[in-house]
């Protein structure tokens, strides 16, 4: 490769922080389960002392997603909450937080009924318009987190133009990129000052390891978030590093199938005389459309689509056969959900009817297999209604 010429997206994937094994050349990163290293004598080692400060397969790791993502650094943490709360513990009592509305239930829960318990306030807005970021900040914000896409309804945040409210406000903006991975949005280069994922979700891609990493832009983010690590504990293990390894060196190859796939699906249900409404960015009638195009290089593969009531869902999830009813996303089997009583059950019926998540809303994400067969099985499901 040329000299200062960037190696691809697909290039890093597979080879950033996963060089071969100095000590006996195996390709694959090894794993190291150990929970202690032996110290040459007092105060001299070989950079890892304890399993919970550090760990060879988590360092390379860290490398490969800071990589992924244009960030000088990452963390990882146990699981995406665990990630999120690392954030959340750089803060003070009394900090404010100015939030979307519309995210991960389990997001809120963690906000509302345990930080806000030791001083911290949170601000919930519809980030879609960046005027209503900029009229939540107050004196006391620390801080602005997004998801965007958001979970489910796939509103979009402008990142760039809510970044530079934030710049101007001297605030940090975190922005939850698990929807879209680094391959098809890149929430730094925008001006996000950290991003946020679910390893367990498109960066591992086979529904087989709980994670969390948060990809920093300085190296003072990154310090706390190593003394978050040491002190709190919520480590990813050896393991489940190694499994983030592998998946991630497919993750090129996999988002591109779960696209292509993503839009022929959301194109199959917007036609479908049993389905109200499907919200997917990729379809041309989404409100932010334009600019899914200019923020993001794909679609994806979530999409959401309204049923028009709790009975019709019922119907429909049971006839599944290939789609698997179950929490989560991202795996390379098609996951079919339901979020008022699954992944937005904590908001309660209020907080979800505040923000338009109806108990007839059915969230999917669209694997890699054969495409026709998922249509399929949609298809049957739907008939049930």
């Amino acid at each position: 490769m040329p000299k200062n010429k960037q190696p691809g997206f697909a290039t890093k994937a597979i080879h950033a922080g996963q060089y071969p094994d100095p000590e006996t050349g195996a390709v694959s990163a090894p794993i190291y389960p150990t929970s202690t290293y032996v110290q040459q004598e007092l105060g001299k080692n070989k950079g890892y002392e304890y399993a919970r400060v550090s760990n060879p397969t988590r360092t390379r790791l860290e490398e490969n997603l800071a990589m992924l993502e244009g960030g000088i650094a990452s963390r990882v943490f146990a699981s995406g909450m665990a990630a999120i709360n690392a954030i959340c513990t750089m803060y003070k009592s009394g900090d404010h937080v100015v939030c979307g509305n519309d995210l991960y239930g389990g997001v809120p829960r963690l906000f509302n009924q345990v930080l806000a318990n030791f001083g911290m306030e949170f601000t919930y807005v519809d980030t879609s318009d960046a005027r209503n970021v900029e009229r939540a900040i107050r004196k006391n914000t620390r801080r602005v987190y997004v998801e965007t896409p958001t979970n489910p309804l796939m509103s979009l945040t402008d990142i760039g133009a809510v970044s530079q409210i934030c710049r101007r406000k001297k605030v940090e903006l975190v922005v939850d990129n698990t929807f879209m991975s680094p391959y098809f949005q890149q929430p730094i280069w925008y001006g996000a000052d950290m991003v946020v994922h679910s390893t367990t979700k498109f960066l591992n891609g086979h529904s087989d390891g709980l994670g969390g990493v948060v990809v920093c832009t300085t190296q003072q983010q990154a310090d706390k978030l190593a003394f978050v690590q040491k002190a709190a504990g919520a480590i990813l293990s050896p393991f489940e590093c190694w499994l983030v390894l592998r998946g991630v060196k497919t993750l090129a190859v996999r988002m591109e199938q779960h696209d292509r796939s993503g839009r022929v699906i959301a194109e199959f249900l917007a036609r479908h005389k049993k389905v109200k409404r499907v919200f997917y960015p990729g379809l041309a009638d989404h409100a932010q459309h334009d600019l899914a195009h200019r923020q993001m290089t794909g679609f994806g593969s979530m999409i959401t689509f309204e049923t028009g009531s709790l009975a019709n869902a019922k119907k429909m999830l049971k006839k599944v056969r290939l789609c698997s009813l179950a929490e989560s996303l991202g795996g390379v089997e098609t996951l079919i959900s339901h979020p008022a009583t699954m992944t937005h059950a904590a908001l309660g019926k209020k907080g979800r009817k505040e923000i338009g998540i109806t108990d007839g809303l059915v969230r999917i994400s669209v694997g890699i297999e054969n495409v026709e067969d998922i249509m399929d099985d949609l298809d049957q499901a739907l008939a049930a209604i």
